[in-house]
């Protein structure tokens, strides 16, 4: 199967420079802008490999041309940036687009962005540096998913990178994947398949495999809290700080593998020049058809992004709001940092179910624990790509929420239109009957029916609670910018069980939710000016 992967990758990578080479624009003694490809075995760190296609500009002079590095997605070939990568060529980038580390055509094993695969960044800069018209000291790394952990992580390693696009990546590799403790079930399993099928496991991910599926959760969970540090951005702040690549961070709203938080919070800590954009959708839906070359809106600023920072070109990449958030309804805002993208409005938890305005303490609620209610975040990369390419968003009929196994608490109707823009707080004060137990919040827009629309969501595990012993809580919940319209209402719903990811609850066991006086419990939604 593995060596019919590699030739298949072979095959596709052929196909596509060949299909890439008879163009219009592909011939040299042409006049007119363009580019030649061809198929390249580049030496990787530690003796391996590298399958990449290589895009240089023609007509365009002799160089040196600033220098585009596409290390992979997870599980996909050197050919997924080769679309974006003919239009980067023709406008003057010297390109390489190459199957990142243990995948398809390139040799090793999979180490989940460990130091090896990081370092064949460099590698594939140092080779372009000798065979390819790059000029090496403007350089930006650029990648979907995978490759854009892998960019990031190589822009702290190698200080020839000025320009870094990440696009539906992660900075924090163990808050995405296991998120306040709680395992994106259905992510993890769909990438480790994945890998499997398209790649070769090295140690790391075999381990790692290993554990998860013969149900050592807690094993897995404890080796990948110390693999995450050295793979994650977000640990090696400063030193990308010091350096001050021009990093450009892309993400959906309803990432089922990276969820934009983590990369929100990265951005936050950043000091040098840094956009991020946001827009609805799942894992790279909003960036997806640009790699292929479709028009897409990521792309088109990314590329003028690397065209300001690589070449000074003065076309306003510099000016414009750092902070870009595309609301459902296609709209986009701008604003100078992320705190400045809507002011928090606070209500208070009553017994009765009601969110409203004043304070309500000295009350409490109980559960029951570890049975589903209609109210979940959907399935990974299926329902947020449903509302990001579709608009249909993921539902809920907030009267059929069973309040046996879950708390549901109402605001009022807006009087006109609001846009929920941020990331909304939820803090509570609950105490478990069981040592384990996982919360699952969700806000949902709702109109006059009753029927809900998954604004956002996060997990939250307790493990080692002391059973009967209350615990307040702070849940910050995934960002999002959601246009509200006039005569809807936001509602709170906290159950036990979501499918999407592994939950700890116990069945039979309950939680009790409270609002002691002098901490009561409260939702703060994020609503911008």
């Amino acid at each position: 199967m593995r060596k019919f992967a590699a030739a298949l990758a072979v095959t596709l990578t052929l196909i596509a420079t060949t299909l890439i080479a008879i163009g219009p624009r592909a011939d040299a003694s042409q006049t007119a802008a363009g580019f030649s490809t061809s198929y390249q075995r580049i030496p990787g760190a530690d003796g391996i490999e590298i399958g990449a296609v290589v895009l240089t500009p023609t007509g365009q002079g002799d160089g040196p041309f600033p220098l585009v590095v596409m290390p992979s997605s997870w599980g996909v070939p050197n050919v997924e940036y080769v679309g974006q990568g003919a239009k980067l060529a023709t406008a003057g980038f010297q390109v390489i687009s190459y199957s990142s580390r243990g995948f398809w055509d390139t040799g090793g094993g999979i180490d989940i962005a460990g130091p090896p695969t990081v370092a064949d960044v460099s590698k594939v800069i140092d080779w372009a540096d000798v065979h390819t018209p790059a000029d090496t000291g403007r350089v930006a790394a650029v990648g979907i998913s995978y490759g854009a952990g892998t960019s990031l992580l190589a822009a702290v390693k190698d200080p020839r990178i000025k320009a870094v696009g990440a696009m539906s990546g992660w900075a924090d590799l163990i808050s995405s994947l296991d998120p306040n403790d709680t395992v994106a079930l259905q992510a993890v399993a769909g990438l480790l398949a994945l890998g499997n099928v398209t790649g070769r496991p090295g140690p790391e991910m075999a381990s790692l495999q290993t554990k998860f599926v013969t149900g050592d959760f807690d094993g897995a969970i404890a080796e990948a809290k110390q693999l995450s540090p050295v793979r994650s951005a977000a640990t090696m702040v400063d030193q990308i700080n010091a350096r001050k690549p021009a990093v450009f961070l892309a993400n959906a709203f309803e990432d089922s593998i990276f969820p934009p938080s983590q990369y929100t919070d990265f951005f936050t800590a950043l000091t040098g020049p840094k956009r991020l954009l946001l827009a609805h959708g799942d894992h790279a839906t909003p960036e997806a058809s640009g790699a292929v070359g479709l028009p897409n809106e990521t792309w088109d600023e990314l590329a003028g992004w690397l065209r300001h920072y690589l070449t000074g070109a003065d076309n306003g990449a510099d000016t414009e709001a750092p902070v870009q958030l595309k609301s459902q309804r296609g709209v986009w805002r701008g604003y100078a940092n992320w705190a400045a993208v809507g002011q928090e409005r606070t209500s208070y938890l009553t017994k009765a179910g009601a969110l409203q305005g004043n304070e309500s303490t000295g009350w409490s609620r109980a559960i029951g624990a570890g049975v589903p209610t209609v109210a979940d975040s959907g399935v990974a990369l299926v329902s947020g790509a449903l509302q990001g390419l579709l608009s249909i968003p993921t539902g809920v009929a907030t009267p059929l929420v069973d309040r046996t196994f879950a708390g549901v608490w109402s605001a009022p109707a807006f009087d006109r239109a609001a846009v929920v823009n941020g990331s909304p707080k939820v803090h509570l004060t609950v105490k478990p009957s069981a040592a384990s137990t996982s919360l699952f919040a969700y806000l949902y827009d709702v109109d006059a029916l009753g029927v809900g629309s998954l604004i956002s969501h996060k997990p939250y595990t307790l493990r080692g609670a002391t059973p009967g012993k209350a615990v307040p809580l702070d849940v910050r919940l995934e960002a999002t910018s959601w246009e509200v319209p006039a005569g809807h209402h936001l509602v709170l719903v906290v159950d036990t069980v979501d499918p999407r990811y592994l939950g700890r609850s116990v069945i039979g066991s309950t939680v009790t939710f409270s609002s002691p006086a002098g901490d009561p419990s409260w939702v703060s939604v994020p609503v911008a000016a």
